[in-house]
This record gives structure tokens, C-alpha cells and sequence, in this order.
């Protein structure tokens, strides 16, 4: 019953992704920038259908990345600094720039953090939980790291035209901020979902 519920609710979640891609890149901003941003989306949902079978992830686990999909494709049809929630918040909070883009390396932090758990602890490569926070966060700031060092790539191969994907906004410390909020959201994932994380790995074993 719980495998069936499952299958259900992810073919509702990629209807939905494809719904919203083709939505995002009807009339984007920027047309490279929009290829950019959604280029994990088109990347990891292929592949998490076709290890599906084989490697199934436990369902908090597919919605966080249902979720990062959605800011992601979201951030891509606009650019991340003119997507209107940003402004928004914005507005609420009275920050000089827009900060969806941080929103975006919030959930970079946050949603790895629960894949490398999960990839740690079903493979049993790690004993104590102490070292399996650890190498958590030091994954998660890989990740973090290679994505701004894709960005430097871009900014370098394509000079001015990367202004959209790269997000600054005219701030020099946008790439230790971007870093900085990965690290929280890592570190909000471990101090929040290890209960949840733990039982739905559990019922994934006995299937």
C-alpha cells in the first residue's frame, strides 16, 4: 500500500516538474540563463527515473528534491533576481536586494545534506553519527563550492551575459554568502529531519 501511494504521488510530482518546465521556458527572461538554471532538473529527475527500480529514495527524500526543482525552475524563468516572491520579501523585510537567489543556496544545503545522509547510511560507509554530520556538511560545502566555481566558469566564458545566471546584484561577497547559507541549510536539514529520515529508512529496508 505505502509503494503504491508512493508511485502515485511521484508521477503527480513529475507531471507537475514537466507542467512547470515547459511553463518556465514558454517566454523566460533570459532563454541561457532559463537552460542554466533548470540544467540539474533536466539532469537528475532522468536519472532518478531511471534508478527508480534499482535505487528507490525514500519519499522525504523525493519531495525535498521535488521542491529544489521547483526553486530552481522558478529562479530560471525569471533569473533569480526578479522573481517576484523575492521582491516580496524584499519588501517585507526590507533588505536592499532581492534574496530568492539565497533561497535557492538555502535549499542547496538543505536538500543534499538529506542525499548524502541517506547514501551514507544505506551503504553503511559511516559509523556514529557524530562522523555522519560530518561528512553530511562536508558534502553539502563540495557541492556548494563546485557550483560557484561553475558560475566563476560562466562569468569567464561568457563575460557580461552571465550577469543573469550569476545573481550578485552588485554584492563582492555574493560567492561566502551563497556558501554561508548552503552551510545553514545543511545544518537545518541535520537538526531538523533525522527523526523522519530514520523511520522512512527504516521502512525502505524492509520492503
Amino acid at each position: 500500500m505505502h509503494t503504491q501511494r508512493q508511485n502515485s504521488g511521484l508521477i503527480a510530482g513529475l507531471v507537475a516538474l514537466c507542467a512547470a518546465l515547459v511553463a518556465s521556458g514558454w517566454q523566460p527572461y533570459d532563454r541561457l540563463t532559463w537552460l542554466m538554471e533548470v540544467a540539474p532538473v533536466l539532469i537528475v529527475v532522468p536519472l532518478l527515473i531511471a534508478t527508480r527500480r534499482a535505487y528507490p529514495l525514500t519519499s522525504l527524500l523525493y519531495a525535498l528534491i521535488f521542491v529544489h526543482a521547483l526553486i530552481l525552475i522558478l529562479g530560471g524563468a525569471y533569473t533569480y533576481a526578479r522573481v517576484p516572491l523575492g521582491f516580496w520579501l524584499q519588501d517585507l523585510l526590507e533588505l536592499g536586494r532581492n534574496p530568492y537567489d539565497k533561497i535557492g543556496h538555502f535549499a542547496q544545503g538543505f536538500v543534499p545534506a538529506i542525499a548524502a545522509r541517506e547514501i551514507l547510511l544505506r551503504g553503511a560507509f559511516v559509523r556514529g553519527r557524530a562522523m555522519l554530520a560530518f561528512l553530511v556538511i562536508c558534502v553539502v560545502l563540495a557541492i556548494s563550492a563546485s557550483y560557484e566555481l561553475i558560475e566563476w566558469a560562466a562569468a569567464l566564458a561568457l563575460g557580461q551575459g552571465a550577469d543573469e545566471f550569476l545573481g550578485t546584484q552588485g554584492d563582492p561577497w555574493d560567492t561566502q554568502s551563497d556558501m554561508f547559507l548552503a552551510l545553514i541549510g545543511g545544518i537545518s536539514a541535520l537538526l531538523l529531519l533525522p527523526w523522519l529520515h530514520d523511520r522512512q529508512l527504516a521502512r525502505l529496508r524492509r520492503l
